[in-house]
């Protein structure tokens, strides 16, 4: 009797215990770190846009002035411009203070003017061999200028180019270092410089 109210007692006991919570507690489960959030990408510097590439521009061509300067007792006065142009050197030529008519004009070898006669510029500069002609002949002296023609004014002018010329430094075709010779009377192309007489103008092709 005495075992049987033991029993029950302890049933009613661990009821009671269960009831009110009893027994050891389930341990909390650590809430999990969050998840790396994804970071935003980083925004990159801007890379400088390329400058555009600079064309170089061509070198303006090469020009030359020449005084002209009286010889053999004339009154002329004028100038010469040479600019190389293409695979040639234009030449422009103007004149004043000249008798009236045709007037012989070339290229000489030496840039040397101080003769009062000018043939201290020596002759034609024919570094090609050929015979002296018109510049429309069909062999000339590279230095044949043909004829200015005069006004009664005593103003002329000549203006043509130079086929295969050149102002470059010690080039066998190159007017630079050389000189210019107005003549008094006309080059009628006849052999072996053109019968054009004395030299009244002269200036030196130098830079």
């Amino acid at each position: 009797m005495k075992l049987h109210r033991f029993v029950a007692l302890c049933v009613v006991s661990l009821s009671f215990s269960a009831a009110c919570g009893g027994g050891n507690p389930e341990p909390e489960t650590p809430a999990s770190p969050p998840a790396d959030e994804p970071k935003a990408e980083e925004a990159k510097p801007a890379e400088p846009a390329a400058e555009p590439e600079k064309k170089e521009e061509p070198a303006p061509p090469k020009s030359i002035t020449v005084a002209l300067e009286s010889k053999s007792g004339s009154k002329l006065a004028g100038k010469a411009t040479l600019t190389e142009e293409g695979t040639g050197v234009k030449v422009a030529i103007s004149l004043e203070g000249v008798k009236p008519g045709d007037h012989g004009a070339h290229v000489h070898e030496t840039p040397d003017c101080s003769a009062p006669d000018a043939k201290s510029a020596g002759s034609h500069y024919n570094p090609d061999k050929h015979d002296h002609g018109l510049p429309d002949a069909a062999q000339h002296h590279i230095g044949d200028l043909g004829n200015i023609v005069v006004g009664k004014d005593g103003k002329g002018t000549l203006e043509l180019t130079i086929a295969d010329a050149n102002l470059k430094a010690d080039d066998p075709h190159s007017l630079l270092g050389r000189s210019i010779i107005v003549h008094e009377k006309k080059d009628d192309g006849g052999q072996p410089v053109g019968n054009a007489g004395g030299r009244i103008g002269c200036g030196v092709i130098k830079e």
